[in-house]
Order: C-alpha cells, then structure tokens, then sequence
C-alpha cells in the first residue's frame, strides 16, 4: 500500500492480454473489474460480438467501471468471483473463454478517504470491499485480544513483529479507540522501526504495510473466497480457455501455484509466474510486487 493514489493504472497489461489472447465475438470474465483497466483492454478486443462479463465485490468499484465501459459490450455485476458459476447462470451464459483476477487494491480504493485503504486515510478505518458487508476493520482492532490481534497480523500479514503490533494497538486502545488509518498507522509505525529486518538498515515498505494487509484479508475473508474460486471457476472454462491470476503476496500466490499444478482440469502455461518488467515497476511501483500465473482448461 501507499498513500499516493494516481488513476489506476492496470498491472502488466500486456502480459495480460498476451497470456489471455481474446478475440472478437469471445467471452471474457473480469473477476475483479476495479476501474475498468484490464476490462477496458479485453472488451475492446472481444469487439462488438463479443462480451465482457465485469465482477467486484465494492459498489464503487462497479460504478467506476461503468462509467469508463460505457457504449461497450459489458455487462457488470456485483459480486464475489467465488459465485461466478452463479453470476453466469443468472446470465444464461454456459461457458466462458477467459477469466482474469487481479488481487490487488485499487487506486480508487486507496483515494477514497472514507474506506481506510490508504494509511494516511482520516476516515473511518473500514477496509471492507463491500461496505454493506461483514465488519468494519476498526471493531476487530478495538475488540480483539492481544492474542487473536497477533495471530492475525502473523498468519494474514505475515509480520514477526505481530505480538509487538497486537500489544501497542491494546495499549493504545486503553486511551481512546482506534477509529481511523492515519490512527493505526502511528501505532505501529511508533513500535516497529521503519528499518526493521531490511539488512543495512534499508526501508522497503512502511512498517504499517503489513498489518494493513492483515486486517483487509480478515475483514473481506480474501484467501476463503480465493480457495473457493480456484475449485469453481475452472468449470466455467470452455476447453482451451484460460485462467489467469495476478496476485501480490505469498499468501494469495501460493494457493494458486498450488491449484494450478494439481487440478487435472488445468495445464500450467507459466510454471515461473511472469512479473512486470523494469520499467513499469518505476512507471507503477504498486506494480514491483505483481506476480502473474496463466493456466488452460484442458
């Protein structure tokens, strides 16, 4: 995350569509349509025949893409990509030949001060994709023991400084409660130095980074809804399709590495995932993290 939110820009377009090669009169998933980047690309490729079906779980996001989609062959829903077999039921669509997910957070989310995506967000500390739904981030942080605090900051963000993080938020709480992003990213930023584990004492990300990372995959129940979709969305593939998946961490990568080589519906197309080149990393830095994994019904 950063707290610089320039338009979206879509991550390694052309990789994308490279790997995921539409053609006109196709059909195509967007399973995380955000602003419409990546959708924008394919739809004009599908041309005039084709369709180009735009998921996302944030109203937001979905408005967004309506808006820079207009006059193209688009339909959006919201939606979890989890439920795609049932958005394509509803839409009397059998199968489709490409589906594309891109795991990351938008830069309309981070720009929007009312979510908390962004750590210098005075908002309400939200984080939630779907604002109607589930709990906001700011009751788990203010409601959590020290022990549950920790174990989600270590198994969702991955962070050894997670028992650290879980006391100075409880500690803090103590106080006064913790309602907004720019509040919690001070807490921990004040107990774990910006330096921390970099060797030479280099910065990398901002401590917060992770802890962040941590409460948006708990609040939105991220990894249980990617699980889910690795198992389902295969079956929405017409023969020779392709799945392709960008993901930015270990966490989400992992599980579809996995899912990948062991679905005998699935052949892998990238046994190493593609990653963005030089140059977009300094063009896009939200980019430097990005791995993509393609692979084809068989």
């Amino acid at each position: 995350m950063t707290d610089q939110s320039p338009a979206h820009v879509p991550v390694m377009l052309e990789q994308v569509i490279h790997w995921l090669n539409p053609r006109p009169g196709e059909v195509f998933v967007d399973g995380t349509v955000g602003g419409g980047g990546h959708a924008r690309a394919l739809v004009e490729r599908l041309g005039p025949t084709g369709l180009l079906i735009g998921l996302d779980r944030d109203p937001a996001a979905i408005a967004a893409a309506g808006r820079h989609l207009a006059g193209t062959p688009a339909t959006l829903v919201q939606a979890n990509f989890c439920d795609l077999p049932e958005v394509l039921a509803q839409l009397g669509v059998s199968a489709v030949e490409g589906v594309l997910l891109d795991l990351g957070v938008s830069s309309d989310q981070l720009a929007d001060q009312q979510r908390g995506f962004s750590f210098s967000s005075a908002g309400p500390l939200d984080l939630r994709f779907d604002p109607l739904s589930g709990e906001p981030a700011r009751r788990l942080v203010n409601r959590l023991s020290v022990e549950r605090l920790a174990e989600l900051i270590h198994r969702y963000g991955e962070d050894r400084h997670s028992r650290r993080i879980a006391r100075a938020i409880v500690e803090r709480r103590r106080e006064r409660p913790i309602e907004t992003a720019v509040e919690l990213a001070e807490v921990v930023r004040r107990c774990v130095p910006r330096t921390a584990g970099h060797p030479g004492g280099t910065p990398r990300i901002d401590p917060a980074t992770r802890t962040f990372q941590a409460l948006r995959i708990a609040v939105n129940d991220e990894i249980k809804s990617l699980e889910i979709a690795l198992r389902r969305l295969p079956d929405c593939l017409r023969p020779r399709a392709r799945l392709a998946v960008i993901s930015f961490h270990s966490l989400e990568d992992r599980p579809v590495k996995e899912a990948f080589r062991d679905d005998r519906r699935l052949r892998v197309l990238t046994p190493k995932p593609v990653r963005p080149n030089m140059e977009e990393t300094k063009r896009n830095p939200r980019a430097r993290s990005a791995k993509l994994r393609v692979a084809e019904r068989m």
